[in-house]
């Protein structure tokens, strides 16, 4: 059996006139805290990963996330950069999006947030309203992007996404007009296409901030030969060429004249 170790997350504050503990502490919340776990141990939303289980320690709110240990090695790895250093901009995006909310949440709700690990002598980051671990919002450019995959999903009540399963990221979802999605007239799920979409890139890093990608345009993609394609761009190149003078095109292109 794989070697494990836990991510320990301990919650502290009060409701109302209440001590928090885990038995006041809404659902909704604790739904919120696994989903910005999930994104802290594996930010890159790979399609399979190690399994994450939970336990809650009875009478108080320590929530323990048990996974792969060499998972844990380089989120305490992490932890120690973030004490050290005092910023997340050189985190990957969903790693430093999960940090944010778990600070948001500490600034409106007076909430506290410690995270350690089982790694022997492992760093304890804090996290309360005394802190502020945002991302410097100038690292954070406009950007394009061109992203292949397969359109898993489409649609949505309120906002329209597509979702794009991808190589690279996972899975992607993207914001999309829905009057765009009525017009189409084929069904685009299940099958390949590049989306050229709207986003914001980390200029120290590199990364694309996947929490908000806009779709600019659905562009049709088969990898299949088509010969009569093929064709069109022969015939359409011939004309062109027909009139050169190959050998003065090729010493032009040289730059030299002999």
């Amino acid at each position: 059996m794989e070697n494990r170790g836990y991510l320990e997350v301990i919650v502290s504050g009060r409701k109302g006139s209440l001590e928090l503990t885990s038995e006041n502490l809404d659902i909704k919340e604790i739904a919120l805290f696994f989903e910005q776990v999930e994104k802290l141990l594996f930010p890159d939303e790979r399609r399979e990963r190690p399994v994450i289980s939970y336990q809650l320690e009875s009478g108080s709110v320590v929530n323990r996330f048990y996974t792969s240990y060499q998972v844990i090695i380089g989120f305490n790895a992490n932890l120690s950069q973030i004490k050290k250093s005092g910023n997340i901009d050189f985190l990957e995006p969903n790693t430093a999006s999960a940090i944010e909310t778990l600070q948001d949440i500490a600034l409106k709700k007076n909430y506290g947030f410690l995270l350690r690990t089982s790694v022997e002598d492992s760093v304890e980051l804090k996290i309360d309203k005394t802190t502020f671990y945002f991302r410097t919002t100038n690292n954070l450019v406009d950007a394009e992007f061109y992203l292949y995959g397969k359109i898993t999903g489409a649609g949505g009540k309120d906002k329209a996404t597509i979702h794009l399963l991808t190589e690279e990221y996972g899975t992607l979802i993207i914001q999309v007009s829905k009057d765009l999605l009525a017009e189409m007239k084929e069904n685009i799920l299940y099958k390949n296409f590049i989306i050229r979409a709207a986003g914001k890139q980390n200029l120290k890093t590199g990364e694309l901030d996947k929490q908000n990608l806009t779709l600019l345009e659905l562009i049709d993609y088969s990898n299949e030969y088509n010969e009569k394609y093929l064709a069109r761009l022969r015939d359409r190149a011939m004309k062109w060429l027909k009139d050169i003078d190959t050998d003065e095109y090729l010493r032009e292109i040289r730059g030299y004249d002999e």
